[in-house]
């Protein structure tokens, strides 16, 4: 068995799983804070990138074969920047943070969507359920991610509506950071979602399904019966 067809103890749903977890937390965090500035929204984009980028460094030797690392490797290294520029505490202001998050997710949805379509593409006459799966996973993702930054151009940074609720007997002020921040919480719940039900859906190999299908066409040796 050659190195690059032996099974590996980590997979796809792995990578999955350890970014459906890192979203979630992005979305909790986001969503129980009632802080929707930009250093609160910086702060949790910033750990989340950095923590998702690690995720995609490490799949490059862990998950993927030689050849199928590129993805991986993009998508690591587009975040981690964008993780580390988030980090920076002086540069956590509202135009950074629009700033950061639609180049980091046209960026990386591109990569995500290009990556996936070429897989499905290419896996499109084979019989690898679980690959093509995979494809589409990433094709749904890579599209999601280049909504985001699409829809974070449409929010006006400079944004506010002061409005009053009676029932909490005080005035609020909705602004275009609170949209934000609020946007990209919900692309962290989306994602977490998407990516925690395809790692846990059931998968089915090429040799399981070969194997089905000759079970179901193999030819039932006829019956003896009758007496001579």
């Amino acid at each position: 068995m050659s190195r690059s067809s032996a099974p590996r103890t980590f997979e796809v749903r792995h990578v999955q799983l350890a970014r459906a977890v890192f979203a979630a937390l992005a979305a909790a965090m986001i969503t129980f804070s009632p802080d929707h500035s930009a250093a609160v929204g910086m702060s949790v984009f910033s750990g989340w990138a950095i923590a998702t980028s690690l995720v995609f460094f490490v799949s490059i030797w862990l998950v993927y074969p030689a050849g199928s690392r590129w993805p991986s490797v993009l998508l690591g290294i587009v975040t981690v920047i964008a993780g580390m520029v988030g980090g920076v505490t002086a540069w956590r202001t509202t135009a950074v943070f629009f700033a950061v998050v639609i180049v980091w997710a046209i960026l990386a949805g591109l990569v995500e969507t290009v990556a996936g379509a070429r897989a499905r593409r290419a896996l499109r006459d084979t019989d690898d359920i679980g690959a093509r799966g995979e494809a589409r996973d990433a094709l749904t993702v890579g599209i999601v991610t280049v909504l985001l930054g699409l829809g974070m151009l449409f929010v006006p940074t400079q944004y506010a509506l002061d409005y009053y609720i009676e029932d909490a007997g005080r005035s609020f002020t909705l602004t275009g950071i609170t949209i934000g921040v609020g946007i990209f919480g919900a692309y962290a719940a989306i994602v977490a979602v998407y990516l925690a039900i395809a790692a846990f859906s059931p998968r089915r190999k090429p040799a399981d399904v070969t194997a089905d299908a000759s079970a179901q066409t193999a030819p039932t040796a006829p019956e003896q019966g009758g007496a001579a």
